[in-house]
């Protein structure tokens, strides 16, 4: 008689609104030091996109647990206030916690993102999101994830200079 062996399911990545039961596990996501300068943590972006009408706070789950966050702009022009952008959703904020960068997480979370906008947002054509040029693992992260540059750069960055990329959705 042999021995069957069986891979371990894969960690399923799925994202959801930031809802009552959610919240205080998105305030605890922390990303590494060396990140603060590029990322607020959502204990200052929270609240805002909490009150704010056009955004969505949004978290990033591993089976149940959060893992990330980040927000959803319904008009893009609120990132760069480019009229061309109209036809857009806004990306901020997008985080991994720590723990949990470094597993490829990253891009199976922005795969989870881009379905879930096409499912609740089926009249968006592109996504926007603005990344800081020293923001090396970021912009590695979303060309891997098909965000390519606009061409633009945005100088209004806390951090500096920041490149506007942007993304068809299906």
């Amino acid at each position: 008689m042999g021995i069957i062996a069986t891979m371990p399911a894969a960690p399923i990545i799925r994202v959801s609104p930031v809802t009552a039961a959610l919240r205080d596990a998105v305030l605890r996501v922390r990303v590494r030091p060396e990140q603060d300068r590029f990322v607020s943590p959502p204990a200052h972006t929270l609240p805002d996109a909490e009150q704010c009408p056009g955004s969505e706070p949004m978290a990033i789950l591993l089976d149940a647990a959060v893992v990330g966050y980040y927000r959803i702009e319904r008009s893009a022009r609120s990132l760069a206030g480019r009229d061309e952008d109209a036809d857009a959703l806004g990306l901020r904020s997008f985080q991994l916690d720590a723990a949990c960068q470094g597993r490829g997480l990253g891009v199976t979370a922005m795969e989870a993102l881009l379905a879930d906008l096409t499912q609740r947002h089926p009249q968006a054509r592109r996504i926007v999101l603005m990344v800081n040029c020293a923001n090396a693992a970021a912009l590695a992260l979303y060309r891997r994830a098909g965000f390519a540059d606009s061409g633009t750069l945005y100088h209004g960055g806390r951090s500096g200079p920041q490149y506007l990329l942007w993304r068809a959705l299906p």
